[in-house]
């Protein structure tokens, strides 16, 4: 785990590099590629219209899902580790900064890009793997109790940067405050549907997975 963090150790170009670096790889939308190269439709016109894994499982294609999920997790993690590799850990926070806006505004996709899920504990697991251990534990406790998908996801990124300060890790922490308030406002829908009590279930009436 990555704990001690000196800004002034890389230059600024460095930072902008990781920064750019980080957002190119968020940015591939691996349920459009995936889908359009296994000859299914585009995604984006199926079910939620969402770009993540929980909606390529909707066109009933586990195994894209599945591959779907993990390109979504794996491109914050190879960001926020080659940067770390080359430029330390400031550039690294900085890459999965911009991984994670990669991912949720594409530019590729006119800036509409998926909620982030996925993205976010592959960044952890770069970053702070014990955490992402703690997300997912958080996300299969309440899913299964709740029986929420986005419920459980909410709850597990606000818990995230407290585990990470808790760890001794204030740094990371800061970050995933940031990027746990970016999460939650791409989940306004859900919230709102939460609230009103009209969120679908997990294996009621539709499929669902961990959302990307």
């Amino acid at each position: 785990m990555m704990h001690a963090i000196d800004w002034s150790s890389a230059p600024l170009p460095d930072y902008a590099a990781a920064f750019i670096f980080g957002y190119l790889c968020g940015s591939v939308p691996f349920g459009v590629v995936l889908t359009r190269l296994a000859g299914g439709p585009d995604i984006r016109a199926v079910g939620s219209g969402n770009i993540g894994a929980t909606n390529v499982l909707r066109t009933g294609r586990k195994g894209l899902a599945a591959l779907t999920l993990a390109g979504d997790m794996l491109k914050g993690t190879v960001a926020v580790l080659l940067m770390y590799h080359f430029f330390g850990h400031g550039p690294a926070m900085v890459a999965a900064v911009g991984a994670f806006l990669g991912h949720l505004f594409p530019v590729w996709l006119r800036f509409r890009g998926g909620k982030g899920v996925a993205t976010y504990i592959g960044l952890l697991l770069g970053l702070a793997w014990p955490a992402a251990i703690a997300f997912c534990a958080i996300w299969l406790a309440v899913a299964a109790l709740a029986r929420y998908s986005s419920l459980a996801a909410l709850i597990a990124s606000a818990a995230t940067p407290a585990f990470l300060w808790w760890h001794g890790d204030l740094p990371d922490a800061q970050v995933f405050v940031l990027l746990s308030i970016l999460l939650w406002f791409m989940h306004r829908a859900n919230i709102s549907r939460l609230v009103r009590g009209t969120e679908s279930k997990i294996g009621v009436g539709s499929k669902a997975a961990p959302p990307s």
